[in-house]
């Protein structure tokens, strides 16, 4: 007969998100995870994988939530410039309001892994890539509406915009000056007139 867990899966894979979000991968071993997750070795394990696949579900994890939130504001019926205005000041504002200077999981992975980790790289691009290709559809959007000459290339402006604000995440883990993230977010803004 097959034991049943003890623990939830789902929020197990919650508090490794919060423990590699916090210390990084490298720094945080199978004996953290024990530790922090409550759970034996062996469940961690056989649940998971390795310590190296639970990342990767971790950063899935951490994906699903912050791509569902731009993607609804960004897919919304009427003007667009207000959504992406938003989005801008909003991680701008996050990244202000992150007082242990966690930054973004996927920035840390992209820092830390992507350059030795293919596995880690590709969960990196796909997170750029929805989020480059959501923009391009919002800003395709406010040509269409006549926010946005027709002249401008929303691909380039969607790729600004991705830099842009990867930067602001990197920035802000390192030294977040909120004159420098103002300044930048403004210079932005004023890209999308």
């Amino acid at each position: 007969m097959a034991r049943t867990k003890d623990f939830d899966p789902d929020t197990v894979l919650g508090q490794a998100m919060d423990l590699f979000w916090e210390r990084g991968y490298e720094a945080t071993s199978m004996a953290d995870l024990v530790e922090r997750l409550g759970i034996a070795r062996a469940s961690l394990y056989g649940t998971f994988g390795s310590k190296h696949d639970l990342y990767l579900a971790a950063l899935k994890r951490y994906l699903e939530i912050r791509e569902t939130g731009f993607v609804r504001a960004l897919s919304q019926p009427g003007p667009v410039l207000p959504a992406v205005r938003s989005l801008v000041q909003s991680w701008v504002d996050e990244a202000l309001n992150d007082p242990a200077h966690l930054g973004c999981l996927v920035v840390n992975a992209a820092v830390e892994l992507s350059p030795r980790d293919p596995k880690v790289a590709h969960q990196v691009e796909l997170s750029w890539g929805v989020l480059e290709t959501t923009l391009t559809s919002a800003l395709m959007r406010a040509i269409a509406q006549g926010e946005l000459p027709e002249e401008r290339d929303p691909q380039v402006l969607a790729r600004f915009l991705l830099v842009m604000l990867q930067g602001i995440r990197v920035i802000a883990r390192a030294a977040p000056d909120p004159a420098r993230l103002q300044a930048a977010a403004s210079q932005a803004l004023a890209a999308l007139a």
